[in-house]
């Protein structure tokens, strides 16, 4: 599995999920957007890193009782202590926020481990002390009861599900205030290539649409002038 590089990591910062979006719509990739997942912080920053997964199923009461935190091979406080830094945490909730996937105190552990944002399909409880910590977090909507309430933590860093998304281990998370979408390892230098170019025409376009332009031969560029322009902007504004 490749792994991400700085230099992509740094690119993919740059772009939105908008344009990545439809860069893995061009590939045939339709369904890698999060879906009904939302930022908590109005201003956290963008959210890049490769997906660790922890996967939860409906909970069985006689085996999710409160006592099964004392084990320390518990797949949420494991997750909590093995996501790499750099990482993102992605969590299946099964779309189910009526009890939390995790707290502030465990999202406090995961950005002093130096992760890059964690993700939940279902709700975090704690969630204005979360927005106030300033590392990406994602989820549906806040939710008071612990997640031994209707979650079980079943196992870590596999194939999930997450808002209808596939998401596999390592593959390159994007956050931002449209939301979360799930970049393919193996398309994660490509994509951040092709949208860090395709950034620098959209703000080109947007600046020229700014200023009274159509868009007819402007956007998409099938005017050839478009281009000529284009090449004009990036080398005045050192894109």
């Amino acid at each position: 599995m490749p792994k991400l590089s700085e230099a992509t990591r740094n690119k993919l910062k740059t772009v939105s999920t908008a344009t990545v979006a439809t860069a893995l719509f061009k590939r045939g990739l339709r369904i890698q957007m999060i879906q009904d997942v939302h930022p908590l912080g109005r201003d956290q920053p963008t959210m890049v890193g490769e997906a660790f997964t922890l996967r939860y199923m409906p909970a069985r009461e006689d085996l999710n009782t409160i006592d099964v935190f004392r084990d320390h091979s518990h797949p949420q406080r494991k997750a909590v202590e093995d996501c790499p830094a750099g990482s993102v945490l992605v969590m299946d909730s099964r779309k189910d926020a009526r009890a939390a996937s995790a707290g502030a105190i465990l999202v406090t552990r995961l950005m002093k481990r130096g992760v890059s944002g964690v993700v939940t399909d279902g709700g975090f409880r704690d969630s204005a002390e979360i927005a106030k910590l300033g590392i990406p977090a994602y989820h549906h909507r806040p939710s008071a009861p612990t997640n031994l309430t209707l979650h079980q933590a079943i196992e870590i860093n596999v194939p999930i599900g997450c808002g209808d998304a596939p998401v596999f281990p390592g593959d390159v998370v994007l956050g931002d205030a449209d939301g979360v979408i799930v970049i393919p390892a193996h398309l994660a230098d490509e994509i951040a290539n092709e949208t860090f170019e395709m950034t620098a025409f959209e703000d080109f376009v947007t600046e020229e649409v700014g200023k009274g332009r159509g868009i007819f031969g402007l956007y998409p560029a099938t005017d050839p002038q478009t281009l000529t322009d284009f090449a004009e902007w990036r080398k005045k504004n050192s894109r």
